[in-house]
């Protein structure tokens, strides 16, 4: 099975102890602080099983969702619907989405950036996103640091066990070419008590400070910021995780005099 379609079902269980709800009142309080109220339209983008979606949807916020996998995505509507959450998912890419209009902010947690592996990527990503934020929209992101990549990741095999499943977990990271390669073999136990092995694979791109903040103001955002878990202070040196935000840049209106009366305009 492709990527995150071979272990939808046990992702939110190995990631139980993951604070969902603290992250999210944490970026909640961010996005209004920033100019983006709830009742706003926002952008999840990499929203796997929607758990971040719904938390910030329960805020108030009108949320989108958007991932490449129908398995995450099937998780996501399977509890969205039971709880009365009106989200729309949409199965798609992150580096060629498409929406109907623009929203007030875009955000993709968890290391969904670091997905974008491919030359060129993470830019048609953010160009993307600075295409369909409103002016002065907030684009909230968070990345695997360095330090992440090589004192955690490294070359580590890990072994998680949920009740009856199994996941097993390999990471093989490249120094010099800053890919971290994860090997994933998932053992879920069907009704029958019988194992149904799911093998799958996925990279992640480790990514310097500096390119993502040169990349973000060359894809027309200003104000980039790198915080740490707070989203008040400048991040550690030894931090596993970066908080970015960045807000847009939209052209301004030109003025063209000849022709027109004093005062007309054309965007």
């Amino acid at each position: 099975m492709s990527g995150y379609d071979a272990v939808s079902e046990l992702y939110d269980r190995v990631n139980s102890e993951v604070d969902y709800a603290g992250y999210a009142a944490r970026v909640i309080n961010f996005l209004k602080k920033n100019g983006v109220p709830d009742a706003s339209l926002a952008l999840d983008l990499g929203c796997g099983t929607g758990k971040m979606t719904r938390l910030l949807a329960a805020a108030g916020y009108d949320m989108i969702g958007i991932d490449n996998s129908e398995g995450m995505l099937s998780e996501a509507r399977d509890v969205a619907v039971p709880e009365g959450a009106e989200i729309l998912y949409l199965l798609q890419d992150m580096t060629e989405f498409e929406l109907y209009g623009t929203v007030a902010a875009v955000t993709c947690f968890l290391d969904g950036m670091n997905h974008l592996t491919r030359t060129g990527e993470l830019e048609r990503c953010f160009r993307l996103v600075h295409n369909y934020l409103d002016p002065d929209g907030v684009f909230f992101f968070d990345l695997n640091t360095p330090y992440k990549f090589e004192h955690e990741y490294g070359k580590r095999d890990i072994i998680i066990e949920d009740g009856d499943d199994v996941l097993m977990w390999q990471n093989d990271y490249n120094k010099d070419r800053k890919i971290c390669d994860f090997y994933l073999s998932a053992f879920v136990m069907d009704e029958d008590g019988r194992y149904d092995r799911r093998d799958t694979w996925w990279r992640e791109r480790c990514y310097s400070r500096k390119y993502v903040k040169t990349l973000l103001e060359k894809c027309g955002f200003y104000d980039v910021r790198f915080m740490n878990e707070t989203l008040t202070d400048e991040p550690e040196t030894d931090a596993l995780r970066w908080y970015v935000s960045a807000k847009a840049v939209k052209e301004p209106i030109k003025w063209i005099n000849d022709g027109l009366k004093h005062g007309e305009i054309i965007p």
